[in-house]
């Protein structure tokens, strides 16, 4: 039980560092692909020394097989897909829109850790995460759009939900032979790479930020990266892909509370029900089994 409470403490605090995400990108005004970039970039210059100054870690790193080399690479590729697809939508649909179909990775979590690892699937997960995600539509329902151009951005929205649930299924399989720094260094730097080959394909320009957008990409990467995805990797040999995306869908709460404070916006009544039916599909999806487990151990 005491296990249970620091996992989730942990999970969850890093689902609150997440949720500045949102906010950090808004105060920086710069190109989807050149904040997606800089957000990686610093976030594994940050994380280099650990990996550089520990002796354990260099061994670890020298001795990867070719297997992992190439599984980090991967989640890297899948990490920037990911900000690329999920960027791009923005530019046909609406937020509200991308941000639901995004919310939908558990149930591609479920659906990958049940196909390639074999994991059960129990009727309280599934019941959680389908109230969870209904509470996500919630928030965003005033704001669909219905068009060829925006089906096309809630396509790529869905894909890239995909996409991420495969990232962090990539992390799953490999944190259990490698360290979280030596797992996701490597990875950061070549998801960098690739955003930034994105980025240059798009002609967007890499200098001439104001000194506050350079803070915000700094907060981009040591909160909301470090502090959320980078905790992420950190559970995940404990913890199932399924349950760290599962969690994720707590970040529209966090990015909502944390505006009305910080940005000065308002709650509306719809948005403050979608929160409460995600909470409520987040406390069936965590607490439930553990409630179960509880309740047999007292009557055996």
């Amino acid at each position: 039980m005491k296990n249970y409470i620091t996992l989730y403490t942990a999970l969850f605090s890093g689902v609150l560092a997440l949720s500045t995400a949102a906010i950090f990108v808004k105060l920086a005004g710069a190109p989807s692909s050149v904040t997606a970039f800089y957000r990686l970039l610093f976030t594994a210059l940050a994380l280099s020394p650990f990996l550089i100054w520990s002796s354990k870690n260099r061994v670890e790193l020298r001795c990867l097989t070719i297997r992992q080399i190439a599984l980090i690479i991967l989640s890297g590729l899948m990490l920037a897909i990911h900000y690329a697809m999920w960027f791009e939508s923005l530019n046909y649909t609406s937020v509200s829109s991308s941000t639901v179909l995004v919310a939908l990775q558990p149930l591609f979590s479920l659906f990958y850790g049940f196909l390639f690892l074999k994991e059960t699937v129990t009727k309280s997960a599934v019941t959680g995460c389908l109230i969870a995600i209904f509470g996500s539509a919630v928030i965003g329902w005033g704001d669909f759009q219905v068009s060829s151009a925006a089906l096309f951005g809630d396509f790529l929205a869905f894909a890239a939900a995909g996409v991420i649930s495969l990232y962090f299924l990539i992390g799953q399989i490999v944190r259990k032979e490698v360290s979280a720094i030596v797992y996701s260094v490597p990875g950061y730097f070549s998801s960098a790479a690739f955003l930034l080959l994105y980025a240059l394909l798009q002609k967007a320009p890499l200098t001439g930020y104001s000194d506050f957008t350079w803070s915000a990409f700094l907060g981009l990467a040591f909160i909301s990266t470090i502090g959320g995805q980078f905790v992420f990797n950190l559970l995940l040999r404990n913890l199932s892909a399924t349950i760290v995306t599962m969690s994720i869908l707590g970040e529209p709460v966090g990015t909502c509370i944390l505006a009305f404070f910080l940005l000065d916006e308002t709650i509306a009544a719809q948005q403050f029900l979608g929160m409460l039916i995600i909470l409520i599909g987040l406390s069936i999806f965590f607490f439930y089994p553990i409630l179960r487990k509880t309740k047999e151990r007292a009557l055996s």
